[in-house]
């Protein structure tokens, strides 16, 4: 049973004299906020007993990772370093931000890799030897990869071939389509001052854009508390206390301009990265469509329940074949920056322990396997563990093989933390 607090109701009779006072169960995560610092002491306490943990295992993580390492190499945090985590993240972040939602389905898409490839080819084939339009070459590999998921979401929404393996056919099948459009070169380079070159490549290196983006961050997020507070109030609902909004847009302000000081003004400092910009404005937008619209909310509602979805008048056909469309979008995307890294668009590109890493990802970052469960924001904290610790790793020496070990232990972790929570909220009747 969970926890409830019992509170004292009076009724009055219809000749106006009171009835007798009788108690009202009420769920204490309703009085928290009135409660103050108090009251999200004991919540946080009653959530972690819950099994309620959020994204603190990967929080902490991060410190852990970030302590390990720079006592071992004092450039770990330098500016320069940072930046790089930055930039490796954005793609690897991207890609996760589609298997998050598919995650939230309880469902898994092995394709992430090869579709990756698939739209780094059809760019570099288009813009480079077909000589088209930059843009327009780089709107048709992500429409090529949304249409890749979108086939992908009709067989398992509409055939119902299991999405494991209709992804893992796609993982075979767009791997053999990537090789056949690369032709016989093999590979083909990034022209410089391209779009895709760009992606990665181009730094802004006037201050102002780095403190400009902190500045925007604090203030939507402040923007974004004092209209959640003022809609709470008027529907007479409990609503956050100016100290708590003052307590978290100061953490955040602490965060965003540490960051932009850290991009613009130690040695080394490189101003701010586009690919960073274009990744936070992906998580955003992803985020805003997850946690505030209808569509977002049938997205948790089917991966928590499909039948009872479905019978609450929602399409899961629907929900499902568009997910997997948007997962193939972002995984083309990605490619585009992993061809922006490399230089260009090669047979292999996409391959390796890419698929391995977009998914530990999402998961890593909290997002449950189980559905229903998880939040974009796992994207970018899964992705900056796993860049952190290759970046960590590469600055020692470690050989690869050290990487993927230590990246999959931290992957299992992750699932049995996963899956302990799952078992304590159950146990103390919180799902």
């Amino acid at each position: 049973m969970s926890d409830t607090t019992k509170s004292t109701v009076t009724k009055e009779k219809a000749d106006g004299t009171p009835e007798p006072a009788t108690e009202q169960a009420v769920d204490p995560r309703l009085l928290v906020r009135q409660q103050g610092f108090a009251g999200y002491l004991s919540d946080f306490k009653r959530r972690v007993r819950g099994g309620e943990l959020g994204s603190i295992p990967v929080v902490i993580g991060l410190i852990v990772i970030a302590v390990i390492f720079q006592s071992l190499d004092p450039t770990f945090l330098s500016a320069r370093s940072l930046s790089d985590i930055s930039v490796y993240t954005a793609g690897l972040g991207i890609m996760a931000i589609g298997i998050v939602f598919v995650l939230l389905l309880g469902e898994i898409d092995l394709s992430v890799g090869s579709v990756a490839g698939v739209g780094a080819a059809m760019w570099a084939v288009l813009s480079v030897t077909h000589q088209l339009n930059d843009l327009l070459s780089v709107l048709i590999a992500l429409a090529t990869g949304g249409l890749i998921g979108l086939l992908h979401g009709f067989f398992f929404a509409k055939v119902g071939v299991p999405a494991f393996v209709v992804t893992l056919a796609g993982f075979l099948g767009w791997s053999g389509l990537q090789i056949w459009m690369m032709g016989n070169e093999g590979s083909i380079n990034t022209p410089s001052n391209s779009l895709v070159q760009d992606i990665t490549g181009y730094y802004f290196s006037d201050k102002a854009a780095a403190y400009a983006l902190a500045l925007v961050a604090v203030g939507g997020y402040l923007f974004a508390l004092l209209r959640d507070t003022r809609r709470r109030r008027t529907a007479r609902l409990p609503h956050r206390p100016v100290s708590e909004i003052a307590l978290r847009t100061g953490v955040i302000a602490v965060i965003a301009f540490g960051a932009a000081y850290q991009l613009n003004e130690p040695a080394g400092a490189r101003g701010l990265p586009l690919a960073l910009l274009i990744f936070l404005i992906v998580l955003f937008v992803a985020d805003f469509v997850s946690r505030r619209t209808t569509y977002g909310r049938q997205i948790f509602a089917v991966g928590g329940n499909a039948e009872a979805a479905r019978r609450a008048g929602i399409n899961v056909e629907k929900i499902r074949i568009t997910v997997f469309g948007i997962a193939g979008m972002l995984a083309a995307f990605g490619g585009l920056f992993i061809a922006s890294q490399q230089g260009g668009a090669t047979k292999n590109l996409g391959a390796g322990n890419t698929l391995m890493n977009v998914i530990a990802a999402a998961v890593i970052g909290g997002t449950s396997l189980f559905g229903g469960r998880g939040k974009i924001l796992s994207a970018l904290l899964g992705a900056l563990v796993i860049m952190s610790i290759q970046q960590g790793l590469n600055l020692l020496g470690m050989a690869s093989e050290i990487q993927y070990m230590i990246t999959g232990a931290v992957l299992l972790a992750a699932v049995v933390i996963d899956s302990v929570s799952r078992r304590t909220q159950k146990t103390a009747g919180r799902t």
